[in-house]
């Protein structure tokens, strides 16, 4: 088992992400400290880009925020290895292939690595492509993880097979960002999942309250929030570490009254 995993062995994950950098990495350090604290099994970490295709204006602003503030690949390994004397949580990173590109694969995995960073998410990497990327993740011991959205079909089975680390289950259409009511039928999703592969499950888009999280884990392992933290961090600024934690713990509170999956 990846070191990913001991993120759902005590039941339903919460899994926050946050934009490194946003609005500086002091910041971003304290906020995922206090995430820690509060309860969060997983942390996502988003490396920001110039144009994240699949982000939605919050985080695309907190991705701009972060450039203009002098974010760059290098100074969010610096990151990691701060974070890394006191934060044993299983991480990994979210980003664009494009990051990993101009860095260089082989370069960003053995730093992935040596920082301690557990998986990586490319949300632009299609499935029928990810060969280049799989092979070298494998080599330095990166789960890379899989992405399956409503639209994926008859691929579910396929892609729940080669899963890695987690199963990033996408709840709606779209971008990220806060959504009022989440309408997809996910439970027949998890159903072929759970057919083809023991590797956990978690719901991610659109999540923002507690009953929406409960709901989440309530038909998967666990469920992922962005948009809504990133939001506080945008209000709160160098102050929002607090307000993140108290948030994060009302989430964890309220999957952890979640039944058990399917």
């Amino acid at each position: 088992m990846s070191n990913i995993g001991k993120a759902f062995e005590n039941g339903k994950a919460f899994i926050p992400f946050i934009t490194c950098g946003d609005p500086d990495m002091d910041t971003t350090a304290a906020c995922v400290r206090a995430m820690v604290r509060a309860g969060a099994d997983l942390i996502e970490l988003g490396i920001p880009f110039s144009d994240p295709t699949a982000e939605g204006p919050v985080i695309q602003g907190a991705s701009l925020r972060a450039l203009r503030g002098g974010a760059t690949t290098d100074k969010i390994f610096d990151l990691v290895r701060d974070l890394r004397r006191d934060v044993a949580a299983p991480m990994v990173f979210m980003t664009y292939a494009n990051v990993v590109f101009s860095y260089g694969a082989e370069r960003f995995m053995a730093a992935c690595r040596d920082t301690g960073i557990d998986g990586l998410i490319l949300p632009d990497l299609p499935f029928e492509e990810k060969g280049e990327f799989s092979e070298v993740c494998d080599r330095y011991g990166v789960d890379l993880v899989s992405l399956i959205a409503p639209t994926s079909a008859n691929r579910v089975a396929m892609i729940a097979r080669e899963a890695r680390g987690f199963i990033y289950l996408v709840s709606s259409l779209g971008v990220t960002g806060v959504r009022s009511e989440i309408k997809t039928d996910l439970a027949s999703i998890v159903k072929v999942i759970r057919e083809n592969t023991d590797v956990p499950c978690a719901v991610g888009f659109g999540i923002s309250t507690p009953e929406q999280a409960r709901k989440m884990a309530d038909v998967s392992d666990g469920a992922i929030v962005g948009s809504a933290i990133v939001r506080i961090i945008e209000q709160y600024g160098p102050s929002a570490p607090e307000r993140v934690g108290e948030y994060v713990k009302t989430m964890k509170d309220a999957i952890s009254l979640s039944k058990k999956g399917l």
